[in-house]
């Protein structure tokens, strides 16, 4: 039986708002429980909270979820008051200290800031208190999303490197179909996250409420299996559905993840939302990139695409636009579309100076799709 040491908790908005009646202090109460009976076996817990918007509905009287920018932000801003209201009264009764930490896409694609998030929660463990993250709804200008907050979860998993990602939803876990529309559908109780069949089970969501349905759930398990980390997606109305899951229990279904930690540059080069641009592989490249973990050289790229600048995240293009790989670029866009298809002896004599031999060196690139 595994012992998980490190284990990251995500709860969405349906779950924690009833439907959207408002926050759920029962149930919250209840799961505050079980993290307190975690951190006095030594376990520690990061949660990842949805609910902040669907708090503000609420507590707004509004009949339906907003639809502009502005309107999103600020009702995210007063739920979130209630949301860690309810965590802290919560947790204090068990004697522990919550933490807000409230992340955006930008905290993640930036390295420092990517790397002050990382060092930020591992001390908050380390004090014994629970980090409650939740996106930064309030400041967010990239349509009030990370994508889903199942994504964040994989992210936060990928940040502290967590033995395990409990997925808690109003659902028992992921179906082979629509259990709603088929009453043959049959649960997937354990497969490898990477199975690509998973994709084709899973759909988006039905819910006014979330942006994630089990697509994103399944999206959320393979990234946070980059950095090891098993993924369950479980009902979380089931009796200590954490306890019961920290402690190897089989419920809802277990994907596990089939590598060993990446590293952590690598980890978050594979976790970045969105790429500064595109280079286009021949066939040759992406053999090369895929078998022999090698770096990329610009003789290998037929095509680039997009604006960026020495030093970001582009994303390497094989066929059938799949992303093969993606790392920090050596040469700008303008750079690249002088020297790509040609051999890296010529470089200097194109570009009039040679920084370095290949686009991308193999230490800042991750692939994100095999052979």
């Amino acid at each position: 039986m595994r012992k998980y040491k490190k284990v990251v908790v995500k709860i969405g908005s349906a779950l924690i708002t009833n439907g959207g009646k408002g926050l759920d202090r029962e149930i919250i109460a209840t799961w505050a429980e079980q993290m307190a009976e975690l951190r006095k076996q030594d376990v520690d817990v990061v949660l990842v909270s949805s609910g902040s918007i669907a708090e503000g509905i609420n507590r707004l009287g509004m009949k339906s979820r907003p639809e502009t920018l502005s309107e999103l932000q600020a009702t995210a801003a007063v739920g979130q008051m209630g949301l860690v209201q309810a965590y802290e009264v919560c947790f204090q009764q068990h004697g522990l200290h919550s933490a807000q930490i409230l992340l955006t896409h930008a905290d993640l694609s930036n390295r420092k800031r990517y790397l002050n998030a990382r060092t930020t929660l591992r001390t908050l463990l380390e004090y014994g208190a629970v980090p409650v993250v939740n996106e930064n709804d309030s400041v967010s200008n990239e349509e009030i999303r990370f994508g889903d907050n199942d994504t964040l979860g994989a992210l936060v998993a990928n940040l502290i490197e967590a033995d395990l990602l409990i997925i808690l939803t109003d659902q028992q876990g992921l179906y082979d179909s629509n259990p709603s529309e088929n009453s043959d559908a049959k649960l997937i109780e354990r497969a490898n996250s990477n199975d690509p069949e998973l994709l084709g089970y899973a759909g988006p969501s039905s819910g006014h409420l979330g942006r994630g349905g089990m697509l994103t759930k399944v999206s959320a398990a393979q990234l946070a299996a980059r950095s090891g980390t098993h993924t369950v997606i479980a009902s979380g109305k089931c009796e200590k559905v954490i306890t019961r899951l920290v402690a190897g229990e089989a419920i809802g279904s277990f994907l596990e993840a089939s590598t060993g930690h990446m590293a952590a540059r690598k980890q978050w080069l594979a976790s970045h939302m969105s790429c500064a641009g595109k280079l286009y592989l021949d066939a040759g490249a992406v053999k090369v990139l895929q078998k022999n973990n090698a770096s990329l050289l610009p003789v290998g790229v037929v095509k680039s695409t997009g604006f960026f600048r020495r030093g970001e995240v582009v994303a390497c293009i094989g066929q059938n636009d799949i992303e093969i790989a993606r790392g920090l670029v050596n040469y700008s866009s303008d750079e690249c579309k002088q020297i790509i298809g040609k051999p890296s002896a010529q470089i200097a004599s194109i570009l009039g100076y040679d920084d370095d031999p290949e686009l991308i060196n193999r230490e800042n690139l991750v692939l994100m799709s095999e052979a």
